[in-house]
């Protein structure tokens, strides 16, 4: 990596925590803006992440998330902020429930339900992790797309999140149906260190989760982001374990089901030497489209 890449890098990070460092306009009302480079509308990832940055500062510190429940209602706009208002719905002995709206233009673009955990011992068990090779022996998504194509494409090029895909990428599936599949491993990472909060290492996670869960729909069809229309629908999280999200972690991906113009993809996420510490549920429309409209 060039010192220039590298620079670039720590700016998009720097810009990423500036971004999820939101401007507090009441007790339970926040304000965000996006990244001043970026694609043409909100990524979903970032309102999620943002709304639970306001979740977060309406909970004692004791507490952290366990678990997120969102639907994304419109396409956001980046060119104006995002008002994020949060319902301190309930605060109880052990587990606190937010609900936060994120509106803009006067109508909700986005709602989130979060609940808070106060940590306390139990069962524990987990699902082993995947047997994969390690980061260390993969191209990154960069890489692969700059082999593929000459260049990196924007939308690659404006978040700071390293991602390795263990199998094929969507686009080298649609051209090789031998390397069509169900399943969607990918190692990832911030790129850059991150503050030791356990709040924001959450909220990273939350960005990342929503970056390739749909890749993996498109992955058993044999079909790349060419001639499809996109968009993420509600999106589910489950926090079982701590985790630093500037570590490498594996994103064990799989698409159970696609139908009605609808695709439900699932995934695991694993600490490198085997913790099982989130689980993510999305269903995402997914619409083939050719040059006169839908398909």
């Amino acid at each position: 990596m060039s010192e220039h890449d590298a620079e670039l890098r720590g700016q998009s990070l720097a810009d990423l925590l500036r971004v999820l460092d939101l401007e507090r306009i009441e007790v339970n009302i926040f304000r965000g803006i996006s990244p001043a480079e970026g694609p043409q509308r909100v990524f979903g990832g970032l309102v999620a992440g943002q709304a639970l940055v306001a979740a977060g500062r309406t909970v004692p510190a004791e507490r952290y998330v366990h678990s997120l429940h969102a639907y994304f209602i419109r396409p956001g706009d980046p060119t104006v902020p995002i008002v994020y208002e949060v319902d301190r719905v309930r605060d109880g002995r052990s587990f606190t429930t937010r609900r936060v709206v994120a509106v803009q233009h006067g109508k909700a673009i986005f709602t989130l339900s979060a609940s808070f955990h106060k940590e306390e011992p139990g069962l524990d068990h987990q699902i082993p992790m995947p047997d994969v090779p390690p980061p260390e022996d993969l191209l990154s998504t960069r890489e692969r797309l700059r082999e593929a194509f000459g260049k990196v494409p924007n939308f690659v090029q404006w978040h700071p999140i390293e991602m390795r895909p263990v199998g094929a990428m969507s686009f080298e599936a649609e051209r090789d149906p031998d390397l069509r599949t169900a399943t969607n491993p990918v190692w990832f990472k911030v790129d850059g260190e991150l503050p030791d909060d356990r709040l924001t290492q959450v909220c990273l996670m939350t960005y990342a989760s929503d970056m390739t869960l749909l890749d993996t729909v498109l992955l058993r069809h044999g079909r790349s982001f060419a001639g499809i229309a996109m968009a993420s629908l509600d999106h589910a999280m489950w926090f079982h374990r701590p985790f630093r999200a500037d570590e490498w972690l594996l994103y064990a991906q799989e698409s159970p089901t696609a139908q009605g113009a609808r695709g439900l993809a699932r995934g695991l996420v694993y600490t490198r030497d085997g913790h099982l510490v989130c689980s993510v549920v999305q269903e995402g429309m997914i619409r083939v489209v050719d040059a006169e409209g839908w398909a």
